[in-house]
């Protein structure tokens, strides 16, 4: 009885581990290793304690259940309950650009490297070099405003 036991529990601990490496955790592969690694040591475990018989139809079901509950997994669209739904649809700097032109000076106050924040007439805007490090603090210069990215120089 504890041999069964123990078998049943290897196998359905793994399938358990693979819906979650699929549903919760994708990615990872280490869930999904594991739980097939259980579920591999409950079917050799069987053909070890009662034969190949046994251990050939465990394997088989093993198999099937598996693929079976994969494919409701999928079927019934688990995974959407922890999906975000949420997208997207703002961008950087996007409408605030409007009082801003080439030539408009300002603080870094952030690193530049290339890319970080500055201050511009009193606003926060995310800007970048031409490639070069600039530490806070310094002052900018806006050279060039093209589709919603700010470039800078440092002012000397």
């Amino acid at each position: 009885m504890v041999d069964w036991l123990t078998i049943l529990s290897l196998i359905l601990f793994g399938i358990a581990l693979l819906v979650i490496e699929i549903i919760v955790v994708p990615g990872t592969t280490v869930v999904g290793v594991a739980g097939f690694a259980l579920m591999l040591i409950g079917v050799i475990l069987s053909f070890r304690y009662f034969g190949g018989t046994v251990g050939w139809t465990t394997a088989s079901v093993t198999a099937v259940s598996t693929a079976i509950i994969l494919y409701f997994c999928f079927k019934s669209d688990v995974w959407s309950r922890f999906a975000s739904k949420a997208t997207i649809d703002s961008r950087v700097n996007e409408g605030e650009m409007s009082d801003l032109s080439v030539g408009t000076e300002g603080v870094a106050i952030s690193a530049l490297r290339p890319i970080g924040k500055a201050e511009l007439k009193g606003r926060v805007y995310e800007v970048r070099t031409l490639g070069n490090y600039l530490e806070s603090g310094r002052g900018i210069r806006v050279i060039e405003i093209l589709s919603h990215q700010i470039t800078v120089e440092q002012i000397n």
